[in-house]
């Protein structure tokens, strides 16, 4: 029978403290999203009529929204970020495993050779410019791949992985092989359906760190045509003029101010994180290896 405690009077004190201070913090955390979000929404005048804060709107626009896609610019940024996204996690993901995998065997002849520079990256790096040579010698400047091939191994994520793989009961793949799955078959079949959480976990930052990426677009990338969502972004800030950068008559843009349109696009840019990532919090917890060996 399960035991029952009675909490004091004390405890519970104590615990609406925590709760209280909890959720203080986590309006404070929210607040610049909220903010962000309402004025993307509200007419610039009622934002100016109430000195800059606002809180709850009294009237809904979507004239920034319908600027930002209708000028042709931020719909096609977003595409190459969706593009890279997607592409990079895949190849990330790909490499990342198969990297892993391979480390995680300690019978691989010269293992800790390669473990030794591959961990020997993580302090001594080859540095900004000797990068952007190489990059600019193998012929990806101005191309997808330049935001992808740079980074396509993090160090980092791959001994996490490479941990998670030897943490994985051995008995499960010499029970594979014992059925005659080679090496690719065993970590097809065997090994990627039990690291779904680790898989899920890693793969949702790469897909981040590719989504927020704007420094390799300003490095690599002189076309403007093929700059990520977050480069945009950066020239609206950075620009005096929005309708320059959005390629759109500043007429079209003479009853809407600059802010709303850079708030929309904040919008755009933080939406599908936010949409994607509840669909991938239940895989972060580790209890799909429970009971796979028994005995």
């Amino acid at each position: 029978m399960p035991v029952l405690f009675k909490r004091s009077w004390s405890d519970r004190v104590v615990d609406g403290g925590i709760y209280a201070l909890l959720s203080l913090f986590g309006l404070l955390t929210l607040f610049p999203l909220y903010y962000v979000v309402i004025v993307s929404f509200t007419p610039y005048t009622e934002v100016l009529r109430n000195g800059g804060f606002l809180l709850v709107p009294h009237k809904f626009t979507l004239d920034a929204f319908k600027v930002i896609f209708t000028s042709g610019v931020v719909p096609k940024a977003l595409g190459v970020t969706v593009l890279v996204t997607v592409m990079g996690t895949a190849l990330n993901l790909l490499v990342t495993t198969l990297l892993a995998y391979s480390l995680s065997k300690k019978f691989l002849p010269g293992r800790n050779v390669v473990l030794m520079g591959i961990v020997f990256t993580m302090l001594f790096s080859g540095g900004l410019i000797p990068t952007f040579l190489t990059v600019k010698m193998t012929g990806l400047m101005n191309t997808i791949w330049a935001l992808i091939i740079p980074g396509l191994v993090s160090t980092f994520n791959m001994l996490v992985m490479k941990t998670y793989f030897e943490a994985l009961p051995q008995e499960v793949e010499e029970a594979a092989k014992v059925d005659g799955c080679g090496d690719l078959a065993t970590l097809v079949k065997i090994v990627l359906p039990l690291s779904m959480p680790i898989m899920a976990t890693l793969g949702l930052f790469y897909g981040v760190t590719h989504w927020n990426a704007y420094f390799p677009g300003i490095m690599y990338l002189n076309d403007r045509s093929l700059y990520p969502l977050q480069v945009v972004l950066r020239n609206m800030i950075i620009t005096p003029s929005v309708s320059q950068e959005l390629s759109v008559p500043q007429t079209q843009l003479s009853a809407l101010p600059p802010e709303s349109i850079k708030m929309a696009t904040v919008v755009v840019a933080i939406l599908p994180v936010m949409v994607v990532y509840p669909f991938l919090q239940k895989y972060f917890i580790k209890g799909m290896l429970i009971g796979a060996v028994k005995g």
